[in-house]
């Protein structure tokens, strides 16, 4: 069966198995809607929670970060994962014992104000907005590829998608449809792996594959990887740092806190029945997102050999008489000259997965000396002897662009991996995208139905209005995904990245402080909230070229890229907190501390011995 079929039949399969698993879960009340009725058990809420976290940048951006980043792009990694640590050991089971299953809802009746509890609203609607950009992009990325349709397309069909399993399913259907897509997508990372850490290491076991010998040789898979990118002029992948350390530990910190702001997964912890379950259903969500998050590096490393080893032949990897990829042990001892012309590819007997993904656009090729081949190197290294070399073969600059996007949903067609691999990849990927997705808009919409609708604009409404207040505003923000994935913005490159930023710069302080500061009031949390939100927005978007006065972009007047010691946008969410916490602890020193009421509230959170079921009433 040709790949195109078998892809059909495997995403197809994939999604009527989601579609067959909202039908049978569809919610009939706000508590199925919002919170799959609070009975979920803690292994499945676990899967579940997963799923919800492993988005499009963890299935399909994250390998291709850190391959392009070598060991600074381990921040992800570290940033993410513990995030959720921090998530699951200080915030979840309080929030749980709290009993409102939104963020807005706590921080409103934390800190007594609906004031409060719109700006956080405000708060959440920016990164989730800014975060499901990222998903709808991936869905349109996989979808080109793979079901040989159009991007708009791709982004069409996943809308349809989500719109019946999250508008009639609520988080109900959510939950149960997430599972499935659980065991979908780590399927689709782990196995290729162990077959190119067989290729490549003869080890089955891909974790230790990547730190082994090459098969055949006594070279380690990692020594081999320095040679090859120093030789064509990066950093060595082992030791490479993204900026300074001092962007590295606060990219990291931005990530992590902003891991533990997300509303999407927060939300998680309340469909479980009780706080002992929410704290079960942590540590088995963790260690099923440890799974892949320990797969990543080692598919990051060997896509990016396979890569080299495609491109410049010298590498030592090469196609047996059966269309294998093999390693020539001879070739690697010899560690040939990769700035040799006769190490680059010619471009017509480029292999067919370049063909296929020259065609989606994230691939090119452009043969700037005009010998046919293809040279990939960095043209922008300060090593002058790779350039002395580079210029000696005749190469006038680096003539392939490869988007990382691509790293993890390329790796079995460049390992020359069976179809089936291939196409079980294609649903892997899909279903990162949707499982976020879903989650994220489903946070989107409790937060107008619930906290703007029925805590703000119409206390008065019944649970039946409620419930329809909820699905109009899942297809609303639906539209508005879709809108955004077909029309993402300038910024749209590091979304994912952002949307952490601005979870970290607002919601993050607030959760923590309404938690463990008894005395922190409405005023301090509102105004630290705002400070948070205003001064992450502005450092992002201002780099991203989008504030302008009269023609100057802001970067020009406050000292131009990365300008505050060095910090990328997309790490500037843990600065955001630190000023949130500065602003809110200023300004409750100058006002009233809160009701004596409120203050025994939170001192009655931090003993979480159990809780009532979660109905979003009480």
């Amino acid at each position: 069966m040709d790949l195109q079929t078998l892809t059909y039949l495997v995403v197809g399969a994939s999604f009527a198995l989601y579609l067959g698993i909202a039908y049978w879960t569809r919610a009939g009340s706000t508590s199925d809607f919002y919170v799959a009725g609070g009975g979920v058990h803690p292994i499945t809420n676990g899967m579940a929670t997963a799923a919800d976290w492993m988005s499009a940048a963890s299935f399909i951006s994250m390998a291709g970060l850190i391959a392009n980043m070598g060991y600074g792009g381990g921040l992800f990694l570290m940033g993410w994962t513990g995030g959720y640590v921090l998530l699951a050991m200080l915030l979840a089971p309080y929030l749980r014992k709290f009993g409102k299953f939104t963020v807005p809802q706590f921080i409103g009746d934390r800190f007594y104000s609906k004031t409060a509890s719109t700006v956080a609203v405000v708060c959440l609607l920016t990164a989730s907005i800014t975060y499901v950009i990222g998903q709808m992009t991936g869905v349109g990325v996989a979808f080109s590829r793979f079901l040989g349709v159009s991007n708009a397309v791709g982004v069409y069909v996943g809308m349809g998608i989500v719109f019946v399993y999250a508008v009639f399913g609520g988080m109900k259907g959510i939950t149960y449809t997430q599972v499935a897509q659980y065991i979908v997508l780590i399927f689709a990372y782990v196995i290729p792996a162990i077959f190119i850490s067989l290729q490549l290491t003869g080890n089955p076991i891909p974790q230790l594959g990547l730190g082994s010998d090459i098969s055949g040789t006594d070279v380690s898979l990692l020594d081999k990887l320095n040679l090859v990118v120093s030789d064509l002029g990066f950093s060595e992948y082992t030791s490479s740092v993204p900026g300074s350390y001092l962007n590295m530990f606060v990219y990291t910190m931005s990530l992590m806190i902003g891991t533990a702001g997300l509303p999407h997964v927060i939300v998680r912890f309340f469909t479980v029945p009780k706080v002992a379950d929410a704290r079960s259903s942590a540590g088995w969500a963790l260690i099923f997102i440890a799974i892949l998050y320990t797969t990543a590096p080692v598919v990051a490393g060997m896509a990016k050999l396979n890569l080299h080893g495609t491109v410049n032949t010298a590498v030592g990897l090469e196609t047996d008489a059966a269309g294998k990829l093999v390693v020539n042990p001879d070739t690697v001892k010899a560690n040939a000259d990769l700035y040799a012309a006769e190490a680059s590819l010619v471009y017509e007997q480029r292999p067919d997965w370049m063909k296929r993904w020259e065609q989606t656009g994230l691939l090119k090729w452009a043969d700037k000396n005009g010998d046919g081949r293809i040279q990939y190197y960095n043209d922008k290294t300060a090593n002058a002897d790779a350039k002395a070399r580079a210029e000696a073969a005749g190469w006038q600059g680096n003539e392939l662009s490869v988007n990382a996007d691509i790293i993890v949903l390329a790796n079995p067609e460049i390992a020359l991996l069976p179809n089936w691999v291939i196409a079980l990849v294609a649903a892997g990927g899909i279903a990162a995208a949707l499982s976020t997705a879903a989650g994220l808009l489903l946070a989107i919409s409790a937060a107008v139905s619930h906290d703007l609708i029925k805590n703000v604009i119409n206390p008065d409404i019944s649970e039946k209005g409620e419930l329809l207040a909820g699905k109009l505003s899942m297809v609303a923000a639906i539209v508005l995904a879709g809108y955004l994935g077909l029309n993402p913005p300038g910024f749209a490159a590091g979304t994912v990245a952002l949307a952490f930023g601005i979870a970290a710069g607002s919601l993050f302080p607030a959760i923590m402080m309404g938690i463990f500061s008894k005395k922190m009031n409405k005023e301090g949390a509102v105004a630290g909230m705002l400070a948070g939100l205003i001064v992450t927005c502005f450092y992002v978007f201002a780099h991203k070229g989008l504030f302008f006065i009269q023609g100057t972009e802001f970067t020009d007047l406050i000292g131009g890229p990365n300008s505050f010691f060095g910090i990328v946008p997309e790490a500037f969410g843990a600065i955001g907190a630190l000023v949130n916490f500065a602003v809110a602890f200023a300004v409750d020193k100058v006002t009233k501390e809160p009701p004596e009421h409120i203050q025994h509230l939170v001192e009655s959170v931090r003993i979480p011995r159990g809780a009532k079921a979660v109905d979003g009433a009480h």
